[in-house]
């Protein structure tokens, strides 16, 4: 536990910084993770990461986050949509390798992907609007005080287990209690520093806590599936990166498809 509070509190000072100095820098750290977060995705797979499967997935992925990024634009450089063609080729792939690489592989290259492109690619969109900053603050704050309420209240009190053939410790006191905490920490955060209206305060908190949760279970899921324990060890006490971003990959698109940011 001491190890993981360090690495948490290291790691978290880290990231709001650089989200507080957004641009170019903010941008490189989301594709940083997201390369890292498919590595670890196509490694949990049983995939090789840096196969010519691999590397079309890195290219697919790329594409997707790369008209987020804030400096894309200054490059002039023009990614086409890459999800039919590498579609085909992974099939193409399939019968090179005469079934050594089969369908399943190419389904899961494919999902690993879009899940973990889409998913950064909104983590840097949010950052890049006119409120960007109060507005990442606010989700990412959401998202730590769920998993933290959801933490500490599980142990406290709960009781009941929320969904144990998927992740056994979680309960459904602790899912109550991390929702009311990130409900709490965002409209105190706004009202303290931002000044975005009640209602779409309340919806991130709202969107933070729900989808965050169950960003969570898709990735306990992922991994029971595997049979892995962590999706990686690059954050000492905490695991991988998709340990530690599975509720943001799954918050920053439910924010956008609801039209909240």
């Amino acid at each position: 536990m001491k190890q993981r509070i360090i690495t948490g509190l290291i790691g978290g000072a880290t990231f709001l910084f650089l989200v507080y100095l957004g641009n170019v820098w903010y941008s490189l750290l989301v594709l940083f993770l997201a390369v890292m977060g498919l590595f670890e995705f196509l490694r949990m797979a049983g995939l090789r990461p840096f196969s010519a499967a691999g590397m079309l997935a890195y290219a697919l992925m790329v594409s997707i986050v790369w008209p987020a990024l804030s400096f894309s634009a200054g490059t002039g450089v023009v990614i086409p949509d890459l999800v039919l063609p590498v579609t085909l080729l992974l099939l193409v792939y399939s019968v090179l390798r005469k079934n050594q690489f089969h369908i399943e592989h190419a389904a899961l290259t494919l999902i690993g992907a879009l899940y973990i492109g889409y998913g950064f690619t909104y983590m840097a969109a949010v950052r890049n609007l006119p409120d960007g900053l109060m507005l990442t603050v606010l989700v990412i704050l959401g998202i730590w005080a769920s998993d933290s309420g959801a933490y500490f209240i599980g142990k406290a009190v709960g009781r009941r287990k929320l969904w144990p053939a998927i992740s056994p410790n979680k309960t459904v006191e602790g899912s109550f209690g991390g929702l009311l905490a990130a409900v709490a920490v965002v409209l105190g955060v706004n009202a303290a520093f931002g000044h975005l209206p009640l209602g779409q305060a309340v919806a991130i908190a709202l969107v933070a806590a729900v989808a965050g949760q169950l960003g969570d279970l898709v990735e306990s899921a992922i991994k029971r599936h595997f049979g892995v324990k962590d999706s990686g060890r690059i954050l000492p006490g905490h695991g991988g990166v998709l340990d530690r971003c599975d509720s943001w990959i799954m918050v920053f698109p439910v924010l956008y498809l609801l039209g909240i940011v």
